[in-house]
């Protein structure tokens, strides 16, 4: 049952050193917030799944969370490379990662398996593709009514999945608008749930009822955080930081400069000095 936390407490209370963790979103509503808060905290050994990983898991690797990454795609969305996984990758700064890559289909597959308690992902997919030749979860299966082959990878059961949504109501129902990507099926695949939103509200009686995702009962821990995607966007709230975004090319390209900013805009970024920053959007 959902529970109303501050940030601090539903992070710490969740999320443990060596946890298997997801932070989801696509391109929309993708847990900043969240992820900030595990890195001030300092929570370490994680294994890290998202499709396409972006600043945010840039972020938390080049802070030394992660020691290993499930991904699909890589990159700062419009910009270019993710420079601290890459310099993790290659030079073991500030720490060696495992890295494990699939296709967004076979990711979203995988959720879905894993929301469903199955313990593999069986699909069409890899067929001409190179990525079996480095990726050994990557197997091949028989259809036993067609005698199709198919690709088969292991499910998605995450210890804990963090995403963002526009409104929770009183009784810790989670609603979100727009883009879904895969949160409903990570959040549904994982065994511990926080959701951060904007607001809650008394109930959802004027709203289309397939917008609540998420049953209060699903969700372990809400936490109120208004602007906790930014600098990506939420629907109906605020739109996508694209300076941010062209920033973070330069300041991750330096350790220096990339441990300074983290200093400023995460490591001292209190919940107030947050609110402020965000208060504009």
């Amino acid at each position: 049952m959902a529970q109303f936390q501050s940030l601090a407490d539903a992070v710490r209370d969740n999320l443990k050193h060596g946890d298997t963790v997801a932070f989801e979103g696509f391109t929309h509503l993708i847990p900043h917030a969240a992820a900030h808060e595990a890195i001030r905290q300092g929570i370490t050994d994680l294994t890290l799944i998202r499709m396409t990983p972006d600043i945010v898991y840039d972020q938390m690797i080049g802070m030394g969370l992660a020691k290993k990454v499930v991904f699909s795609y890589a990159g700062n969305p419009g910009v270019g490379l993710l420079r601290r996984m890459r310099d993790a990758i290659e030079n073991q700064y500030p720490r060696a990662i495992e890295t494990v890559e699939h296709s967004h289909a076979a990711m979203a597959n995988a959720y879905e398996a894993g929301a469903a308690g199955l313990p593999v992902a069986v699909f069409r997919g890899y067929k001409g593709a190179g990525l079996k030749a480095v990726n050994p979860d990557i197997k091949s299966v028989i259809c036993p009514f067609t005698g199709e082959e198919l690709a088969a990878i292991p499910a998605h059961r995450a210890d804990v999945t963090f995403i963002h949504a526009q409104k929770a109501n009183a009784k810790g129902d989670v609603l979100i608008e727009g883009i879904i990507g895969v949160q409903k099926e990570a959040a549904l695949a994982a065994k511990r749930v926080v959701v951060t939103v904007e607001e809650v509200v008394p109930d959802f009686k004027d709203l289309h009822p397939n917008l609540c995702i998420l049953p209060h009962w699903t969700v372990s821990a809400i936490a109120v955080v208004p602007g906790g995607a930014h600098p990506s966007y939420t629907h109906g709230y605020y739109a996508r930081d694209n300076a941010t975004y062209l920033d973070w090319d330069k300041i991750s390209a330096d350790r220096e400069l990339f441990t300074a900013w983290m200093q400023e805009h995460v490591l001292d970024a209190t919940p107030e000095v947050f609110a402020e920053r965000v208060k504009g959007l």
